[in-house]
């Protein structure tokens, strides 16, 4: 019998780069250089399995609507997309950072609405709803950072790894929303109809994960 085609999505960046290893670790290589190659469709080693090379936030979108079956995807982007029919199959502990709430040292005993700036509104909204905290969002796409610094904003909401941009700006994290890394999404339909393929991918990676493979 022959096997079904897996389309896999990933993300450029950080995410892209520290999936590699692991696909390579399961025995999944490019045939394209994915520093070089200007494809956005790479073929692997074998030809069922091709790669899709997307925006982080696309990723589970394409996962969604079956235009890929399997994604990796961060947690931070489906907190905020949300994404129905959408399974996460395995926690991958990689691009690991936290979404956090940062600002200058006391921004937040300010009486009132807080003002915050940030490109994760959802999260942001669902997180200051729970604390009982009213907020004003200002939409922004990067640079956040510079919010406070202008005073277009009280505080930010963003992902923070070493902390050291937040610092080097005069900020410091100050609330922690949840720990984010990489996740293996995969949608319904595939999940039912490419059953062994899927399941076969994710009992490797998950054997090496846990230090089964070496």
């Amino acid at each position: 019998m022959s096997q079904k085609n897996i389309i896999i999505a990933l993300s450029k960046g950080r995410i892209f780069k520290d999936t590699l290893p692991l696909l390579a670790h399961v025995g999944i290589h490019p045939q394209d250089d994915p520093e070089s190659t200007r494809k956005l469709i790479l073929d692997t080693n074998h030809p069922h399995i091709k790669l899709l090379i997307l925006r982080a936030s696309d990723v589970p979108t394409y996962v969604q609507y079956g235009a890929a079956d399997l994604g990796v995807a961060g947690k931070d982007v489906l907190m905020e997309q949300g994404g129905d029919g959408l399974f996460e199959l395995l926690d991958l502990n990689i691009a690991c950072c936290r979404l956090m709430v940062a600002g200058r040292p006391g921004c937040l005993d300010k009486p009132g609405r807080l003002r915050v700036a940030t490109k994760y509104t959802h999260s942001a909204e669902c997180y200051f709803a729970e604390q009982g905290r009213q907020i004003e969002l200002i939409k922004l796409y990067g640079s956040m950072e510079l919010a406070p610094l202008v005073d277009l904003a009280d505080c930010i909401v963003d992902v923070v790894d070493t902390g050291n941009t937040l610092r080097a700006n005069g900020l410091e994290p100050l609330l922690h929303i949840a720990d984010i890394s990489s996740r293996l999404i995969v949608n319904r339909a595939a999940q039912k109809l490419k059953h062994a393929e899927i399941s076969e991918l994710v009992s490797s990676l998950e054997q090496y994960l846990q230090g089964g493979a070496r």
